[in-house]
């Protein structure tokens, strides 16, 4: 299911749509990417691919690594992950039948000029999209769901017996092992995509649902969770980002003013999301959807996706970006970039500019990848 072979890896340039990134930047600095793709939209045969950049993202690599369980499984909603022990995760989600669940592969050392993943393990049922919480007694929470019935995507089992929320499930041996908590059935959710803020001693799981964001608390470590309510944040029911800083202040990246999937804005807040400030707008356009981020060495990180090929009315040619935007606080409060280092809008990969069967990296990024 784990591909890191080079000369297999060449099959995952081949994409005619593209979208669902994560992004994390490893102790040395190399971001990380990943994103799915594979046939003409979410179906059977979609992959993951892994991507890297040296030069702070200024350019990528051809794929590093994939997740692909073949035509008759879906590899989707990947997510990368560097702990706090320095080690890369790459995670992904599998249906249908016997491979049902969320996995990972763990690399040692994502610095190193050669990446060695272990065997991939199963973290939990059913998807997993967002990445863990550290808690401060050492705790990892991870966010595995299982959506709500008449939530359809091809390959999706409709079992009766398996309870159908979204869960946290904990380790407390830095991921050797997992245990499943308890779950929330939030009112209005949609596909979860749900996350974790530790809040004074209370937890709070963030979800996505028809009307914005749904939240609820757990105030025993994750067993029991209160019943679920609407954070009056907004957002076109979409995924969105929620990160404590380094700082202590929690970063929201949600579509502000929008109609629809636009108006992608990163807000601060110092008062536990009782009142955001700041505005800092990643990008105003249409069809700008799924951010994920990171914080490292004073900056924020977060990719997203543009047009993503498939399911855009009224777009005949559409972009198929992987996009990124790098900022600080400062940026987020003052509403515009006035950081040094700072930019928005960067192209991680873009299938429009090249064809739809052609991967948007440099003939040198191959060459030193695969060798010819």
């Amino acid at each position: 299911m784990l591909v890191t072979d080079k000369e297999l890896l060449k099959k995952y340039t081949q994409r005619k749509w593209q979208g669902i990134p994560s992004i994390d930047v490893t102790l040395g600095g190399r971001l990380f990417v990943t994103f799915y793709s594979g046939g003409d939209g979410e179906e059977l045969g979609n992959f993951c691919v892994l991507i890297k950049s040296d030069d702070g993202g200024q350019s990528w690599s051809a794929p590093v690594a994939a997740a692909d369980a073949g035509s008759e499984f879906r590899c989707y909603d990947p997510c990368v992950w560097v702990d706090p022990l320095g080690r890369l995760w790459f995670i992904w989600s599998v249906m249908p039948g016997a491979l049902y669940g969320a996995y990972a592969a763990v690399c040692e050392d994502p610095d190193s000029e050669t990446l060695t993943f272990g065997e991939p393990f199963k973290i939990g049922q059913d998807v997993m999209l967002n990445k863990p919480t550290v808690l401060k007694n050492g705790d990892w929470l991870f966010p595995v769901a299982v959506w709500k019935r008449g939530i359809y995507i091809t390959g999706m089992p409709e079992s009766e017996s398996e309870p159908r929320l979204a869960f946290a499930y904990r380790s407390r041996d830095k991921g050797k092992t997992f245990e499943r908590l308890g779950g929330v059935d939030m009112p209005a959710r949609c596909y979860d995509e749900h996350m974790f803020v530790e809040s004074g001693e209370r937890i709070r799981m963030y979800v996505r649902t028809y009307k914005g964001i749904g939240v609820s608390e757990s105030s025993d470590g994750g067993r029991q969770w209160s019943a679920g309510e609407d954070t009056g944040w907004g957002g076109p029911c979409s995924r969105f980002f929620l990160r404590r800083l380094q700082d202590g202040r929690l970063l929201l990246v949600n579509h502000v003013n929008y109609t629809g999937r636009n108006n992608l804005t990163a807000l601060l807040s110092e008062d536990e999301g009782k009142t955001w400030k700041g505005g800092l707008l990643l990008d105003g356009r249409n069809l700008v959807s799924y951010p994920d981020g990171t914080e490292r060495n004073g900056f924020i990180y977060i990719v997203y996706d543009r047009e993503r090929g498939y399911g855009v009315p009224g777009v005949e040619d559409p972009a198929r970006e992987i996009l990124m935007a790098k900022f600080t606080p400062e940026d987020v409060l003052a509403g515009k970039l006035v950081s040094e280092g700072s930019e928005l809008q960067m192209v991680v990969s873009s299938l429009q500019r090249e064809s739809c069967t052609v991967f948007h990296d440099t003939f040198a990024a191959q060459k030193e990848l695969y060798g010819k």
